[in-house]
């Protein structure tokens, strides 16, 4: 890799997997220690399959989840009988970060005891501040979402990836966003719709908060399947005057 940081989109379809992408998966890539250094960013229904096109499952070296709703975490499920049961034999355990209880969500999303649930296969640290992985280092901030939830700044070098999580608009995830290079944002919503308060963004409120961020770079993502593409694009464009798209599955992007 030549670039500080490269993003593949694995999943983004919104809520749940859609008939041409699975939910939320996000592979960054960075030179580490004369290798390339693989974190997965959130790991949503469908998701492990997709994963396989861009990289071995071995090669995963620390995964991110931004929040425990099923959409952005039950893969992790999948990867759970991957290293446990591989006919190689057992893998050493991963780092895991995540909200404070996503050991034992997971634990009972497989009907495991909570000790030790997935404890063997993954080892679960939950989000500080700020936190060094591998050549990353991340700074996790709480958002407005109806669990607990957060958006996540990766900088590498000198370049920074900022992505949302699920929220609703909030100054806070201005600040997170600030001067990135790459903000993946989600657009769940559109304008015309009846939207609930505290849950999601449309296109224009993504990118209002990019036009306050000062970013270099706006990627929309977490679409479900019934929100029109194009009504999305519009919307956006009446708050964001940037560079920006509407993320498919297998896209990447250097950073």
């Amino acid at each position: 890799m030549t670039a500080a940081m490269r993003l593949t989109v694995v999943g983004c379809a919104g809520s749940f997997p859609g008939p041409d992408s699975p939910a939320s998966c996000y592979l960054l890539q960075a030179p580490h220690e004369g290798r390339t250094y693989s974190l997965l960013i959130d790991l949503g229904n469908g998701a492990l399959g997709y994963l396989q096109r861009h990289t071995d499952l071995e090669a995963v070296d620390s995964v991110a989840l931004s929040h425990l709703h099923v959409d952005h975490c039950i893969d992790l499920c999948s990867f759970y009988v991957f290293r446990k049961y591989h006919p190689a034999g057992p893998m050493a355990p991963i780092p895991v970060y995540g909200p404070a209880e996503t050991a034992a969500r997971l634990a009972s999303a497989y009907d495991l005891p909570l000790a030790p649930g997935m404890s063997e296969e993954f080892d679960f640290r939950p989000w500080k501040p700020t936190q060094q992985v591998g050549p990353f280092e991340i700074t996790a901030v709480r958002v407005d979402h109806p669990v607990e939830a957060y958006a996540l700044r990766v900088s590498a070098g000198s370049r920074t990836f900022v992505y949302s999580g699920d929220t609703g608009p909030t100054d806070l995830l201005v600040e997170v966003a600030r001067d990135a290079d790459v903000f993946l944002c989600e657009a769940s919503f559109v304008e015309s719709g009846d939207n609930p308060p505290n849950v999601h963004l449309t296109g224009a409120q993504a990118g209002d908060h990019a036009t306050r961020a000062g970013v270099g770079r706006l990627l929309l993502t977490h679409l479900p399947a019934w929100t029109d593409r194009s009504e999305v694009e519009a919307d956006t464009k009446t708050t964001f005057d940037g560079s920006f798209e509407v993320v498919q599955p297998g896209a990447t992007y250097d950073i």
